[in-house]
């Protein structure tokens, strides 16, 4: 048997307890975070793409593996496929009417997604961080934080690789009298900002936390503030930037601002 990958890990924990909103919505998070293989008719063409599609309960579905081995494991033969990570691809099928075939006969996280639940990732996704303003005037250890919240930063935290150094999560009291918890981030890389909120929100989202919230600033290391943060919070390390591989052209999907056509 091979080694359980996240994904599968995060199917057997919703598979347990399939009254938890929280295992379901955890799942969902990692099918969105995961690099995903997806079986194509033919090799792409630039930036063009056409996936294998299959009939299966009443719906439409394309097959996608998180690992080329189970890809491989379930064609039997070379077969032409494109690398992308759960995200891209849900956007790329928002409103088509197509589902998700995920590992399917090759790993315990064998499940078919429906169009619906496709549609209904894309919306989560797209709820947003809103900004505001406010001036912290104390901050203190945090406390009274759910402990799957805080699992789901670590994880959300350790897939940033090298967009930041260190997140610090303390309780704040602003200026004006309202309190909650704040996530100070230093050493940002400049133009990650919104790409570093979106992935703190959606750990927010995905706990399943009803009314939460969580408030995300971005600072210098020689900023008062970090120094503050630095005694009383709880600290996450970011994983260090991988050594870059010469790639002459990025694969279909890599790119979220250039997501594969869909032919």
């Amino acid at each position: 048997m091979t080694d359980l990958t996240p994904l599968d890990r995060a199917h057997a924990a919703m598979d347990a307890a399939p009254e938890d909103d929280a295992a379901r919505l955890r799942f969902y998070e990692r099918l969105a975070d995961s690099e995903l293989f997806l079986l194509l008719e033919r090799e792409a063409e630039g930036d063009t793409v056409t996936p294998e599609l299959f009939d299966l309960s009443d719906a439409r579905f394309i097959l996608v593996f998180d690992s080329e081995d189970r890809l491989g494991q379930f064609v039997g033969k070379p077969a032409p496929y494109a690398a992308m990570s759960g995200r891209a691809l849900a956007n790329m099928l928002a409103g088509q009417g197509i589902g998700l075939g995920v590992n399917l006969e090759v790993a315990p996280s064998s499940i078919l997604i429906p169009p619906g639940a496709v549609d209904w990732l894309v919306e989560t996704l797209g709820h947003g961080p809103a900004e505001a303003e406010a001036r912290p005037s104390e901050l203190h250890p945090p406390a009274g934080l759910p402990d799957v919240l805080l699992t789901a930063l670590d994880a959300k935290l350790a897939t940033a690789q090298g967009m930041a150094r260190k997140a610090y999560l303390a309780a704040v009291t602003y200026d004006d009298g309202t309190r909650g918890h704040l996530l100070g981030l230093t050493g940002a890389l400049p133009g990650a900002e919104r790409a570093l909120a979106h992935a703190v929100n959606e750990a927010l989202v995905f706990s399943g936390i009803e009314a939460g919230a969580l408030d995300v600033i971005f600072l210098d290391d020689s900023d008062p503030v970090a120094a503050q943060l630095a005694r009383v919070a709880l600290r996450f390390d970011i994983p260090e930037p991988a050594e870059p591989e010469r790639v002459e052209r990025p694969a279909p999907g890599t790119d979220p601002d250039a997501p594969p056509i869909l032919r």
